[in-house]
């Protein structure tokens, strides 16, 4: 059987060929009923869209950058996920794009892949939504962008943020809350802006309940799981250890978990632990990681909407979108036990 063409479908729906090609473009302004039988049609035919013709008539190639650099692979796997669940629903392809943020030719970089692969838009995500050289090429060359969780020119883009802050105000106030006054802190990646609102939240937190902020307790991370292990070695070797630790992700406090282990530490008895962003290492690990649940996800399907949105030539009235994390507590924190360690 030969290969359903354009002009099948629109005879077979009675419609003109204009309207097959906005159906299949998810392109507003048709009837439901019209959208039906078209749809019907196409299933019917078996129809597939012929992409390079599809890209040569619209002038744009219906792929949008998703660019990252992050160490946390479940990071990168969730915000991946949501972009591109979002594309397909609205026919767009991806190209996934790993970058190194410290790169001095990262501009150069990306203005070759623009000019190669002919990408409609890209989406950023920390920490290269805060990237100089990266985004002074995408206003050159005035592409589509949208940002996940800047923290610097935030109006030059739309972009989707979370409540890191609260979040881990309202963390360490949880860890409070069982009776914890020494919890040391594992700190994100410097170069993760984003990530240093969670810091503030941390201290804030102690402030607010009277506890001085010992500096001994806070030990700088990488975002990474190498990390979690190097801090967990520095605070469990502390004369006055803490008897809980708050990391600014996942995969770190996932770290401090295995030292624990290794020095016979029994969790939360011993030792509570916490973490940020609920990745699916979160309930992988034994015991279960209490964790802030960062709608990753979500916010990828809302930064790659707003992208899209633009592309359609729609108005994004507001830059930012806030969608709040919450607390999921499990089974790695509880009450200190009364006697020192």
């Amino acid at each position: 059987m030969a290969k359903a063409t354009i002009d099948n479908v629109a005879a077979l729906a009675g419609v003109s060929i204009k309207t097959v090609s906005r159906v299949v473009n998810k392109e507003p302004n048709v009837r439901q009923a019209t959208r039906d039988k078209v749809l019907k049609a196409i299933d019917e035919l078996d129809y597939r869209p012929n992409l390079s013709a599809r890209s040569l008539a619209g002038n744009r190639s219906y792929v949008i950058g998703l660019l990252y650099d992050n160490p946390s692979a479940n990071y990168v796997i969730d915000v991946q996920d949501g972009v591109l669940s979002t594309c397909r629903s609205q026919g767009y392809d991806v190209l996934i794009h790993p970058c190194n943020h410290q790169d001095p030719d990262i501009g150069r970089e990306i203005r070759d892949l623009m000019r190669q692969t002919r990408i409609d838009g890209v989406i950023l995500t920390p920490p290269l939504s805060d990237v100089m050289p990266i985004l002074e090429v995408l206003k050159e060359r005035q592409l589509p962008f949208v940002r996940i969780a800047p923290t610097i020119d935030k109006p030059i883009s739309p972009y989707v943020e979370t409540n890191d802050a609260e979040a881990a105000y309202d963390m360490t106030c949880e860890l409070i809350a069982l009776g914890h006054e020494r919890i040391g802190f594992v700190a994100g990646h410097p170069d993760h802006r984003a990530v240093s609102h969670r810091f503030e939240g941390y201290r804030a937190a102690l402030v607010e309940n009277d506890i001085p902020l010992d500096e001994a307790l806070v030990v700088q991370g990488f975002n990474s799981f190498e990390s979690g292990e190097e801090a967990a070695d520095v605070l469990l070797a502390l004369e006055q250890a803490p008897t809980a630790i708050f990391a600014a992700n996942d995969d770190m406090a996932a770290g401090v978990m295995m030292v624990a282990h290794q020095k016979g530490l029994r969790i939360p008895g011993d030792l509570s632990v916490a973490g940020f962003d609920d990745t699916p290492v979160a309930h992988q690990i034994w015991p279960s990681l209490t964790t802030v649940r960062q709608p990753i996800q979500a916010m990828a399907q809302k930064a790659t909407d707003l992208l899209l949105k633009q592309l359609k030539g729609k108005d994004v009235q507001l830059p930012a979108s806030m969608l709040s994390s919450s607390l999921i507590r499990r089974d790695s924190t509880g009450k200190p036990l009364p006697h020192k360690r």
